[in-house]
This record gives structure tokens, C-alpha cells and sequence, in this order.
């Protein structure tokens, strides 16, 4: 950097960061909202140099307010109701990962129980009357059961081992 750019006055800095944004390809602004930008750059520019930026970003994250009650999002044995948007899920997993959460972080950020669900309850059993319908998980024991009979044996007696007639 050149000695002149490091005394630049925030004006000039919030000018060069707002050129920059209007000059990137990807951007859409119309002309009403570049002052609007200027400004908050302009702002932003002033509370780095103050110093004041550094204490808003030290602040603890803030509160979420739930879009509905606990109770309400678990009414309904078809859906969950998320707290994030109020809206209805059979399943909230795919919903938090686009909000960037996991579902444990999803119970700390509200205050749920570790036993909250992630899936509604019709969807579940409907999921498990399907896999076992299909046979999932009973596979194994059909195997075993079917290619190995049990022989019943009485104490003492040995298998017969099958005669092998000797070639010579």
C-alpha cells in the first residue's frame, strides 16, 4: 500500500469500496440505492476507524425469537412446524442444513429437549411400515435361518463322516 492510501479519509475509502461493488459484473443496484450504499459504507468505514466496530462485533450473538410456540410446532402428527419460519416440515433436517444447523444446534438455539424430533410422527411410522414391508432389517435372519436347518443331536452321538472310496 502506498502511504497516501493509509491517509485516505473515510469518505474516500466508502467512495473506493462503492466504485468497487458498482464495478463488480454480478451486482444489480439501481440508481436509487447507491447513496444508500455510499452511506452504510460510509459508516462502516467510520466505526473501523473509531474503533467501534470491534465492540459490536465482541456482542454475543443475538436471542432467536421462535416464529411459533414449542407446543404449536408439535401439534400436528402430519408435520413439524419450524421455528425458524413458522412453516411445516414432515422432516426439519434439510430445512436446518440450508440455515447452516444441525439439529443439535437447532434445540440449544431454542432451549428444546434432546428428545425434540426431527421428524413428524405420521412420517415416521409411515417410513417403518414401509422398510418393513420391503424387509429391511429382517434380511439377516431370513438367511440364516434358511440355509442352515438345525440338525437335532442327542448327547453322545457323533455325525457320520461320508465314506470316501480310495482310487488305487
Amino acid at each position: 500500500m502506498e502511504q497516501s492510501d493509509l491517509n485516505s479519509t473515510p469518505v474516500e475509502l466508502a467512495t473506493e469500496l462503492t466504485i468497487a461493488w458498482l464495478s463488480n459484473p454480478n451486482t444489480r443496484a439501481q440508481a436509487e440505492e447507491v447513496p444508500a450504499f455510499l452511506q452504510k459504507m460510509h459508516e462502516a468505514v467510520t466505526s473501523l476507524e473509531d474503533g467501534s466496530g470491534r465492540a459490536e462485533a465482541s456482542q454475543p450473538e443475538a436471542q432467536h425469537e421462535p416464529a411459533v410456540t414449542v407446543r404449536k410446532s408439535l401439534a400436528s402428527r402430519d408435520h413439524l412446524i419450524s421455528l425458524i419460519d413458522g412453516k411445516p416440515y414432515k422432516s426439519l433436517r434439510r430445512h436446518l442444513t440450508r440455515h447452516g444447523l444441525t439439529p443439535e444446534q437447532y434445540r440449544e438455539r431454542y432451549n428444546l429437549k434432546a428428545d425434540y424430533p426431527m421428524v413428524a410422527p405420521a412420517y415416521s411410522d409411515s417410513r417403518r411400515e414401509m422398510a418393513k414391508k420391503i424387509g429391511l432389517g429382517n434380511k439377516g435372519r431370513q438367511a440364516k435361518s434358511s440355509t442352515a436347518p438345525k440338525v437335532e443331536r442327542t448327547k453322545g452321538t457323533r455325525r457320520r463322516q461320508p465314506k470316501v472310496e480310495a482310487e488305487a
